[in-house]
């Protein structure tokens, strides 16, 4: 088969499934599939590999390749870091799929590829400044300027989660423990699991963030003050990073996310706290929902501008 030049692969590395996508130069899905991810190191780049040439095949062409990881690229030893999915710590991930594909790869933490998704041509499309945030399990985020992922000196810009809760109350002190080692981090209050412990911590009464909702919308005072408590000290946390990126956009993903009227809730709390005479920051949800990560990776293949710390010396992907 002939194959045409034209055409932005991207996969979604996370911990139970690997989804891959192609898409055109201006973002139409061509293709997609989605499968189980291997738990073991060799496994994944083995599937990530049949998944480029599987999508490749398919469509008649060839494309970059981007990937997002569920942790990122050590720029001191160029082996993964911080990763959930514990079996691809310590390896060379980027050196071990560009063996594979012969050719080059752009690796990148999941929530830059969110971010950089919803900057292209989601919900902060238009935006210069876009800080991309995931809420669900844990608290992550991505920071994009003028289309460009901004990594940082250590790739973790935008690592706001792991920052104290501005502001505490005494009740709030010292904070729940988080797995980092420090208590009282925005992630264990923000986290989908940060809701349920504090619902049950005022209440006695261990639900789901599901639940929660549920009983909201159903009139359950105690939790509406349980929501009331997760937008407030989402605003305090939010303000912090807009005293200091000033974004246009914020886009809010992950599966809290989708809490209802969480953007609009959000905007409003976050207002007192920042540092302006009228507050004109947008913050919105998602557009691209769980897709989002995947096509903010294939995205990123094509971004030759700004090359990923794990990839210097691959610029011509």
């Amino acid at each position: 088969m002939t194959k045409t030049v034209g055409m932005m692969i991207g996969l979604d590395i996370g911990g139970t499934k690997i989804e891959a996508i192609a898409l055109t130069g201006d973002g139409e899905e061509l293709w997609r599939r989605r499968i189980p991810a291997p738990t073991e190191y060799e496994g994944t780049v083995r599937v990530c590999a049949e998944l480029v040439r599987a999508a490749e095949q398919e469509t008649g062409r060839t494309g970059t390749v981007g990937v997002g990881l569920p942790g990122t690229i050590s720029p001191g030893t160029g082996l993964v870091k911080n990763a959930n999915s514990t079996w691809l710590i310590g390896h060379r991930m980027d050196q071990d799929l560009r063996e594979a594909l012969g050719r080059g790869v752009r690796l990148m933490n999941d929530a830059n590829c969110f971010a950089l998704s919803e900057a292209t041509d989601g919900a902060g499309a238009g935006g210069r400044v876009v800080f991309g945030v995931i809420l669900g399990t844990g608290v992550g985020g991505g920071i994009v300027v003028d289309g460009r992922i901004i990594e940082g000196r250590q790739s973790i810009a935008g690592e706001w989660g792991h920052n104290p809760l501005p502001r505490r109350t005494a009740d709030e002190r010292p904070g729940p423990p988080c797995y980092c080692g420090r208590q009282g981090c925005v992630e264990t209050f923000l986290s989908g699991p940060g809701m349920e412990r504090d619902h049950a911590s005022v209440t006695g009464a261990r639900l789901t963030t599901r639940e929660i909702v549920a009983r909201a919308e159903a009139g359950d005072t105690q939790a509406n003050s349980t929501l009331d408590r997760y937008t407030d000290r989402l605003g305090r946390a939010l303000a912090g990073v807009v005293n200091i990126l000033d974004p246009d956009v914020i886009v809010l993903g992950g599966g809290m996310s989708n809490l209802p009227g969480l953007a609009e809730r959000a905007q409003a709390s976050i207002a007192p706290h920042v540092f302006t005479d009228i507050p004109c920051l947008s913050v919105q949800r998602h557009m691209h929902g769980d897709s989002s990560g995947v096509r903010g990776a294939a995205w990123l293949g094509a971004d030759l501008r700004s090359p990923g710390r794990g990839d210097r010396d691959n610029r011509g992907v």
